[in-house]
């Protein structure tokens, strides 16, 4: 007998290993963005290109990667993926031009999100209630250090060997990956419960799924509140190197504060489990992320950007969003408790078409100055806890409308 499959203790860093990819594939060249125009010879606005083509591929096959799961089962989909994912990173590591290394960018961007989408059902297949949401915080808690740590790895690597090496650092932890989840990883969707996959059934399951306004409002909850804390990551390169004037090897002033806000929220969500119910759970979570927006405007205010107090609000409203980010997965998945494969992939696209607007769109607008960004920042949060609101309102109303009909 397997015992990994038994034990959430090993499960929680192999799904968080795996749903780690996407946003180190993201963060973690970040550094080497001035070295690779050269050697290409591009401009900023050209590179800028290895991060939108990726997160649109990765965007669009978000929509796959569940709906493949429901039908085919989970472990294959991650299996398969992986491998892909380790040939596209190999060919961004021996890309001989910058169009080659827009093509594997693009490819690490269609299979680099099976782990995190998927995972997510493997989940919530395998546990309910305060299990569900200890488990999934700890894949939180965990998966909340890659886009912070990313950057930091990077630049060490670049300091060290060269930006090729970036990508060759990537391919060692996919083979990591790949050989634990081939002799470990579980399923969890027996072939009896799995759905199947065609494009009517799954435009069906599709419509269903966006027609359903309370899930709809959790996505763009979730969403809107990550997309607070990932616009200083995508503004990363101009806040370190312009507004914050460090070096290249100086990304830990932005990132570390960052990873230890995520880190304790994850691991409050945890602790919490069974103790509070959702809206309480999210409602803690808010109070952090409003309160780490108000300081960020007084601060940038007041202040020129310097560390540490430029950075010690961004670790409060971290704090709160990987507090919420777990609760707010659950509720999502268990709107849909046939096809989570396919809620799960409709969370990480609207997550991800979000972070790609503000990677491409808002991050290049703002990012040169420190109070820009903190009001864009603040407004994100605002938009998300509108959402959340308004999810609560509805909720209630239909606690209210089943109330009655029972009576």
């Amino acid at each position: 007998m397997n015992r990994f499959r038994a034990n959430p203790r090993l499960l929680a860093p192999l799904l968080a290993g795996l749903a780690m990819l996407g946003p180190f594939s993201i963060d973690t060249f970040f550094p080497a963005f001035g070295r690779m125009e050269r050697e290409f010879s591009i401009g900023a606005v050209a590179m800028q290109q290895t991060l939108s083509l990726y997160m649109s591929a990765f965007a669009v096959m978000s929509l796959l990667h569940g709906p493949l799961s429901d039908a085919y089962g989970r472990r294959g989909v991650i299996f398969y993926a992986l491998l892909l994912y380790l040939g596209a990173t190999c060919g961004c590591a021996l890309a001989p031009s910058f169009h080659w290394l827009l093509t594997f960018r693009m490819l690490q961007g269609i299979s680099a999100g099976a782990g995190m989408i998927v995972g997510r059902a493997i989940i919530r297949d395998r546990f309910a209630g305060a299990d569900a949401q200890r488990l999934m915080s700890q894949v939180t808690l965990i998966f909340g250090v890659a886009p912070a740590l990313a950057p930091i790895v990077g630049g060490w690597v670049l300091y060290f060997a060269g930006w090729r090496w970036i990508f060759w650092v990537l391919a060692v932890f996919t083979v990591v990956l790949l050989l634990t989840a081939q002799l470990a990883l579980p399923e969890t969707h027996p072939r009896a419960r799995r759905m199947p996959f065609d494009a009517r059934h799954l435009l069906r399951t599709y419509r269903g799924i966006a027609a359903d306004a309370r899930f709809m409002l959790l996505a763009l909850t979730a969403s809107l509140n990550f997309s607070a804390i990932f616009l200083y990551v995508a503004s990363a390169p101009s806040i370190v190197l312009d507004l914050l004037h460090l070096s290249e090897r100086q990304f830990a002033w932005l990132f570390i504060p960052t990873i230890g806000g995520m880190t304790f929220g994850a691991g409050l969500s945890g602790r919490l489990a069974g103790k509070l119910d959702a809206a309480r759970t999210v409602g803690l979570g808010y109070l952090l992320i409003l309160a780490g927006a108000l300081l960020n405007l007084a601060i940038n205010s007041l202040l020129a950007p310097a560390v540490p107090w430029f950075v010690l609000p961004i670790a409060v409203g971290g704090m709160g969003v990987s507090l919420a980010f777990p609760t707010l997965t659950l509720l999502m998945l268990d709107r849909f408790p046939a096809t989570r494969g396919a809620a799960a992939s409709v969370q990480a696209a609207t997550s991800i078409a979000a972070s790609a607007a503000i990677g491409g769109l808002l991050s290049p607008a703002v990012c040169g100055h420190g109070l820009v960004l903190a009001l864009a920042g603040a407004a994100l949060s605002g938009c998300g806890y509108g959402c959340w609101r308004l999810y609560r309102r509805l909720a209630k109303q239909e606690s209210t409308a089943v109330a009655t009909e029972t009576c």
